[in-house]
């Protein structure tokens, strides 16, 4: 299978954005190309080539909207992340999240009809290839804790304060500075 991958720098750090021409089949952060690339193969498989490219079908461009601000600008991305049918219900119901605001795994499973299903909500969340635009940063734990992301609890993190989520300005503005001094890609 052929993709496309162009990269965006940003205040978390470069990230990999993959197309297959018409959706997104995943959004990664760079350092993390072995596991971006795993589930790709799993996603088509077999062997996966990817083509650098410019700004596919817009998507660099819309996310690039998403850190300057623009929330929205990756709600109507077309997505194609494959995985099993509850997987794709829960990412589904990620998307269903409103920028700014965070659920607990619990009000995820109980929103996918199944309240006891709280920890496959997040093994389905862990597995997610397509970060931001399906934004599993937005779940937390049930005391309101910030628990697991494949990407890092400190972008986790930035991504809440940056959607307004939490209260993290000083930490942001330090976060971004780390990122950009390649501390911690």
């Amino acid at each position: 299978m052929k993709l496309l991958i162009d990269d965006l720098g940003s205040p978390v750090g470069t990230i990999a954005i993959v197309s297959d021409g018409q959706n997104l089949c995943a959004v990664d952060f760079r350092g993390f190309d072995d596991r971006m690339m795993g589930f790709l193969r799993k996603r088509f498989e077999g062997e996966v080539e990817v083509e650098q490219v410019r700004d596919p079908q817009g998507f660099t461009t819309a996310l690039q909207r998403y850190f300057d601000g623009d929330f929205a600008a990756v709600d109507d991305l077309p997505v194609a992340p494959g995985g099993t049918p509850f997987q794709q219900r829960v990412w589904a119901a990620l998307r269903e999240i409103p920028s700014g605001t965070t659920k607990t795994y619990g009000q995820l499973a109980a929103d996918l009809g199944n309240p006891a299903a709280s920890r496959a909500v997040g093994l389905a969340n862990s597995l997610n290839p397509i970060a931001i635009v399906v934004p599993c940063h937005r779940v937390i734990g049930a005391n309101g804790t910030l628990t697991g992301y494949a990407g890092g609890l400190e972008r986790k993190e930035w991504l809440l304060g940056h959607e307004g989520a939490r209260s993290t300005t000083t930490n942001k503005q330090q976060m971004t500075l780390s990122f950009a001094q390649g501390q911690l890609e």
